[in-house]
Protein backbone atom coordinates (compact mmCIF):
# COMPACT_ATOMS: atom_id res chain seq x y z
CA UNK A 1 0.00 0.00 0.00
CA UNK A 2 1.31 3.44 -0.94
CA UNK A 3 1.97 5.80 1.96
CA UNK A 4 0.26 9.12 1.55
CA UNK A 5 2.35 12.15 2.35
CA UNK A 6 -0.52 14.49 3.17
CA UNK A 7 -2.40 14.16 6.45
CA UNK A 8 -6.17 13.90 6.36
CA UNK A 9 -7.35 17.49 6.00
CA UNK A 10 -10.58 19.16 7.06
CA UNK A 11 -11.09 20.87 3.69
CA UNK A 12 -9.34 21.30 0.32
CA UNK A 13 -7.55 24.49 1.41
CA UNK A 14 -6.11 22.72 4.46
CA UNK A 15 -5.08 19.78 2.24
CA UNK A 16 -3.14 22.13 -0.04
CA UNK A 17 -1.63 24.04 2.91
CA UNK A 18 -0.29 20.77 4.36
CA UNK A 19 1.79 20.12 1.23
CA UNK A 20 5.29 21.40 0.48
CA UNK A 21 7.42 22.10 -2.58
CA UNK A 22 6.56 20.78 -6.02
CA UNK A 23 3.52 18.80 -4.79
CA UNK A 24 1.96 21.95 -3.38
CA UNK A 25 2.64 23.76 -6.70
CA UNK A 26 1.04 20.97 -8.75
CA UNK A 27 -2.02 20.68 -6.49
CA UNK A 28 -2.50 24.47 -6.47
CA UNK A 29 -2.26 24.70 -10.28
CA UNK A 30 -4.70 21.80 -10.76
CA UNK A 31 -7.20 23.29 -8.30
CA UNK A 32 -7.14 26.66 -10.09
CA UNK A 33 -7.62 25.04 -13.51
CA UNK A 34 -10.43 22.76 -12.32
CA UNK A 35 -12.43 25.31 -10.35
CA UNK A 36 -12.27 27.75 -13.24
CA UNK A 37 -13.52 25.18 -15.78
CA UNK A 38 -16.92 24.16 -14.41
CA UNK A 39 -19.08 24.30 -11.32
CA UNK A 40 -18.00 21.63 -8.83
CA UNK A 41 -18.43 20.87 -5.18
CA UNK A 42 -14.84 20.58 -3.94
CA UNK A 43 -14.58 18.31 -0.87
CA UNK A 44 -12.24 16.04 1.03
CA UNK A 45 -13.41 12.46 0.51
CA UNK A 46 -11.42 9.24 0.84
CA UNK A 47 -8.50 11.31 2.16
CA UNK A 48 -7.99 13.52 -0.90
CA UNK A 49 -9.63 16.32 -2.89
CA UNK A 50 -12.69 15.16 -4.82
CA UNK A 51 -14.74 17.20 -7.29
CA UNK A 52 -18.44 16.40 -7.43
CA UNK A 53 -20.99 17.30 -10.10
CA UNK A 54 -23.82 14.77 -10.42
CA UNK A 55 -21.56 12.30 -8.59
CA UNK A 56 -17.77 12.17 -8.32
CA UNK A 57 -15.99 13.56 -11.38
CA UNK A 58 -12.29 13.75 -10.53
CA UNK A 59 -9.77 13.75 -7.72
CA UNK A 60 -6.42 15.22 -6.80
CA UNK A 61 -4.31 13.02 -4.54
CA UNK A 62 -0.82 13.90 -3.33
CA UNK A 63 1.27 10.85 -2.52
CA UNK A 64 4.87 10.48 -1.39
CA UNK A 65 6.46 10.58 -4.86
CA UNK A 66 3.62 11.72 -7.13
CA UNK A 67 0.38 13.66 -7.51
CA UNK A 68 -2.54 11.89 -9.17
CA UNK A 69 -5.12 13.77 -11.21
CA UNK A 70 -7.78 11.10 -11.57
CA UNK A 71 -11.09 10.89 -13.41
CA UNK A 72 -13.96 8.49 -12.82
CA UNK A 73 -14.63 8.41 -16.58
CA UNK A 74 -11.06 9.12 -17.61
CA UNK A 75 -10.87 6.45 -20.30
CA UNK A 76 -13.30 8.61 -22.30
CA UNK A 77 -11.00 11.65 -21.99
CA UNK A 78 -7.83 10.21 -23.49
CA UNK A 79 -8.19 12.10 -26.77
CA UNK A 80 -7.85 15.33 -24.75
CA UNK A 81 -4.89 13.99 -22.74
CA UNK A 82 -3.18 10.81 -24.01
CA UNK A 83 -1.11 10.60 -20.81
CA UNK A 84 -4.24 9.50 -18.91
CA UNK A 85 -3.61 5.88 -17.90
CA UNK A 86 -6.40 3.42 -17.19
CA UNK A 87 -6.59 2.49 -13.53
CA UNK A 88 -8.60 -0.36 -12.05
CA UNK A 89 -11.95 -1.41 -13.40
CA UNK A 90 -14.75 0.69 -14.83
CA UNK A 91 -13.59 3.83 -16.63
CA UNK A 92 -11.05 5.25 -14.19
CA UNK A 93 -7.93 6.90 -15.57
CA UNK A 94 -5.20 9.03 -13.97
CA UNK A 95 -2.57 11.50 -15.03
CA UNK A 96 0.52 11.21 -12.85
CA UNK A 97 2.70 14.19 -11.97
CA UNK A 98 6.17 13.71 -10.51
CA UNK A 99 8.82 16.19 -9.42
CA UNK A 100 9.75 18.40 -12.37
CA UNK A 101 6.41 18.03 -14.19
CA UNK A 102 4.39 21.15 -14.92
CA UNK A 103 0.63 21.42 -15.09
CA UNK A 104 -0.80 22.46 -18.45
CA UNK A 105 -3.68 24.56 -17.13
CA UNK A 106 -5.47 24.62 -20.50
CA UNK A 107 -5.48 20.81 -20.75
CA UNK A 108 -6.44 20.41 -17.08
CA UNK A 109 -9.38 22.79 -17.56
CA UNK A 110 -10.48 20.97 -20.76
CA UNK A 111 -10.39 17.66 -18.91
CA UNK A 112 -12.42 19.05 -16.00
CA UNK A 113 -15.02 20.58 -18.29
CA UNK A 114 -15.36 17.40 -20.39
CA UNK A 115 -15.54 15.21 -17.28
CA UNK A 116 -18.34 17.34 -15.80
CA UNK A 117 -20.21 17.15 -19.13
CA UNK A 118 -19.96 13.33 -19.07
CA UNK A 119 -21.57 13.22 -15.63
CA UNK A 120 -24.34 15.55 -16.84
CA UNK A 121 -24.96 13.29 -19.83
CA UNK A 122 -24.42 9.84 -18.27
CA UNK A 123 -25.28 10.36 -14.61
CA UNK A 124 -23.39 9.47 -11.46
CA UNK A 125 -20.48 7.10 -12.25
CA UNK A 126 -20.99 5.38 -8.89
CA UNK A 127 -24.33 4.09 -10.25
CA UNK A 128 -22.38 2.30 -13.02
CA UNK A 129 -20.14 0.71 -10.39
CA UNK A 130 -23.19 -0.61 -8.51
CA UNK A 131 -24.52 -2.21 -11.72
CA UNK A 132 -21.17 -3.89 -12.43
Amino acid sequence: MMKKSAPVAADPDAYERALRGWKKDVVAALRIAVTGAASFEEVIKWGHIVYISNGPVMLIRAEEERVLFGFWRGKRLREIEPRLKASGKYELANQVFVKGDEVDSVIAAKLAKAAAALNRKLGNPQDDAKKG
